[in-house]
């Protein structure tokens, strides 16, 4: 797709831009090849393709929420840098 000069310093000013003189012919260039990329894609063959949303099928899982009884508290507590009366000791948070 061609893109004159003047569409180009319109967007730049749109867009609030600074851009140098001799950049603008690079611009042009960049912006060209970025919209005939996108002319490729929109003319993309998709017929007969499902609608799909993402590129799998794959959805939250979650596992039930069950409690579990752990019987060996020492075993539980014996990583931990302070406990009293077979419970996790904390420093305070709140004042």
């Amino acid at each position: 797709m061609q893109v004159t000069r003047e569409e180009l310093l319109h967007i730049v000013k749109l867009a609030d831009l600074e851009i140098e003189e001799k950049e603008i012919d690079n611009y042009l260039a960049n912006l060209e090849d970025i919209l005939n990329f996108a002319n490729i894609v929109n003319n993309a063959p998709v017929d007969g393709l499902d609608i799909t949303i993402g590129a799998n099928e794959a959805k939250n899982v979650f596992r039930k929420d069950e409690v579990k009884v752990f019987n060996n508290k020492e075993a539980l507590l014996q990583n931990a840098p302070d406990k009293d009366q077979n419970m996790f000791r904390i420093p305070k948070v709140i004042e």
